[in-house]
């Protein structure tokens, strides 16, 4: 009986270091899957064992259970180093959502603003409050009735300023010398279009957003009103000054605003000159504000400035034959002009009105003319309805209409569209008085010339400096 009991006794022994060793590994695999597959599983203790442990008696399970948890807790951290070893802990990768959204613009600019405002909040312009006699406006509730009526308006400015404010501050940070015209207006207008989200080769698509009009590119004496044809060759310098201005729209609200760029320092109080005036006729603009006072306050601040180059002490002057002005949707020159020198204008500024505040200075005459070759048009809001014998005008007027209105556009853009030899069209519409040329405006060759542009909404409560931004 004792000898039986002592055999019995010792194949128990056998059994339990048998199945320390399975169990302890099998527990840390069923550990290891539980974590990383999210299974719930069954201790090792309560599954069936291999080599027939199942089939153990009551009173032999009893006899284990002592043990057999004592072995488990070496067991374990034996097992779980060597399963450590044989395989590690997957961590589950993240999926990739396609549908998510962009947060950050890239570099050039590609990411439309409305991926990165998707709730339709973009940012507010620069408020100014309205002074003396219109200060109540500030506080009026009727006033702010009507600016709360104006929602789609003031939404499409806001998104096609932030537009303006991404893209040129790009190009401010990428315009170098080297660098053909045509590869900065191309660089600045693909960002334009881009980040709008209308590319303007269907039909209809430039209406409904993109381009203002062609991107001004005007080198030295040039000052406004050039962009390159296509053919171009014309290589931005280290002395160049450029003036680069920008329109881009939204259902026909357009951005306008512009800013010069000089590598050279003996420019800078040019510039410096110009900035301050464009900034001194942006505060004195206001509901009831007359242009004459406007003007006379913007020549005072231009012309405190003087321009030393090649050892000669230069006035900085106003380019007097040239304004600011207001806009309307789809039309950038509406009836109105604000100038940059003192005048007997009476004019008044009305509220709702928006304006483009733009100022040049020169260190030539201070006058422009026509000069180079022509690249802007746009098709006048009262085009007379004429017969037109040139069968290549009617083609190129119907494509004018449908992609572009009474914006203006470029001969960069009708390339753009597939439009061949069409030269002769145009001109012909040109001189039957449905589209308006815009020849370069320059002063005296030899001279430089610098302009700043703000585009500003008379909202019934408050002045908005819609292009604002912290580069100008």
């Amino acid at each position: 009986m004792a000898a039986t009991l002592k055999a019995k006794v010792n194949a128990i022994n056998s059994t339990v270091v048998h199945r320390l060793g399975t169990s302890s590994n099998t527990n840390s695999l069923d550990n290891q899957s539980t974590l990383t597959k999210g299974s719930s599983s069954l201790p090792s203790s309560q599954k069936e064992q291999p080599n027939g442990d199942a089939d153990l008696s009551d009173d032999d399970k009893e006899e284990e259970e002592a043990p057999a948890d004592a072995g488990n807790n070496a067991g374990n951290n034996a097992g779980n180093n060597a399963a450590g070893k044989k395989k590690k802990k997957r961590k589950p990768k993240k999926k990739k959502n396609s549908a998510s959204v962009a947060t950050k613009q890239g570099s050039p600019p590609r990411v439309p603003v409305s991926s990165l405002f998707p709730d339709g909040q973009y940012p507010t312009g620069e408020e100014v409050e309205y002074r003396n006699e219109n200060s109540y406006r500030t506080t009026s509730e009727e006033k702010r009735h009507l600016d709360r009526m104006n929602n789609d308006f003031l939404s499409d400015y806001r998104q096609g300023a932030e537009v303006h404010r991404q893209v040129r501050q790009w190009a401010q940070r990428n315009i170098e010398p080297g660098q053909t015209l045509t590869e900065i207006a191309e660089g600045i207008e693909d960002g334009v279009r881009a980040l709008t989200g209308h590319q303007g080769l269907e039909e209809g698509d430039n209406i409904k957003g993109g381009m203002g009009f062609p991107t001004g590119l005007s080198l030295n004496h040039c000052a406004a009103h050039y962009t390159p044809n296509a053919g171009n060759k014309v290589i931005l310098q280290k002395d160049d000054v450029m003036k680069v201005d920008i329109g881009v729209h939204l259902n026909g609200r357009i951005v306008d605003s512009a800013f010069t760029v000089a590598f050279n320092p003996v420019y800078d109080n040019l510039l410096a000159a110009v900035k301050d005036a464009t900034n001194t006729g942006v505060r004195e603009a206001g509901i009831d504000v007359r242009m004459s006072d406007i003007g006379a306050a913007i020549q005072e601040a231009m012309e405190s400035y003087e321009v030393e180059i090649g050892g000669q002490s230069l006035p900085v002057k106003c380019i007097r034959n040239l304004n600011g002005h207001d806009i309307i949707q789809y039309s950038i020159h509406g009836r109105k002009s604000v100038p940059i020198v003192k005048g007997g204008d009476q004019t008044r500024m009305e509220e709702g009105e928006t304006f483009a505040i733009e100022t040049f200075g020169s260190t030539g005459k201070g006058y422009v003319r026509d000069d180079m070759e022509t690249s802007h048009y746009a098709k006048k809001a009262d085009a007379p309805n004429v017969p037109l014998r040139v069968s290549s005008a009617r083609t190129l007027l119907n494509s004018i209409s449908k992609n572009f209105g009474t914006l203006p556009f470029c001969r960069r853009y009708l390339d753009r569209l597939g439009h061949e030899k069409y030269l002769l069209g145009l001109n012909n519409l040109v001189s039957s008085g449905i589209v308006e040329a815009y020849p370069p405006l320059c002063d005296v060759k030899g001279s430089h010339t610098a302009q700043f542009e703000h585009t500003i909404l008379l909202r019934p409560t408050v002045k908005e400096v819609i292009s604002r931004g912290d580069d100008y």
